[in-house]
């Protein structure tokens, strides 16, 4: 059976992928408690990774398009922390958005709300949370975006 947030991922059109392996030295995800802490998820699609630099060669829409790639990804990584069951999701605590942009770059928190739209559309309520959207000179693999959250499950 269906849970009722991947059912609304489902009318939304998103499948989500299996949670993505860490890159290095790192786990994708840690629990204390009933809280669990995701580490920094990077823009991709199906094409591989979302690459370049906002204020240069990446629009505001599209890296809000790159950062909605990185909360689905937090999602994945939620739901194998949930051994499988979204539904345990109690809420999203805090999200700490990274965007790769030109230091006269401004719009980092619209980037960001590419993420945090998105959660609140799939999750309401349970999906308002504290944030922070920052500049980053450079992300790894010169992705667009990275987005880091905690999450409380039951």
């Amino acid at each position: 059976m269906t849970g009722k947030y991947e059912t609304k991922l489902a009318e939304l059109g998103v499948t989500l992928p299996n949670a993505p392996a860490p890159a290095a030295n790192y786990v994708p995800y840690v629990q204390v408690g009933d809280l669990v802490f995701v580490s920094g998820q990077v823009s991709q699609d199906d094409s591989g990774f979302i690459i370049g630099k906002l204020g240069n060669n990446v629009s505001t829409k599209d890296g809000a398009t790159a950062a909605r790639t990185c909360a689905i990804a937090l999602l994945a990584q939620v739901k194998a922390a949930c051994g499988g069951d979204l539904d345990r999701l109690v809420r999203v605590v805090k999200l700490s958005g990274f965007v790769n942009s030109t230091q006269d770059y401004t719009e980092q928190p619209t980037v960001i709300n590419g993420a945090s739209d998105f959660l609140v559309e799939v999750l309401g309520d349970a999906g308002k949370h504290a944030r922070a959207a920052v500049s980053s000179p450079s992300l790894p693999m010169g992705v667009a975006v990275e987005i880091e959250g905690i999450f409380q499950i039951a």
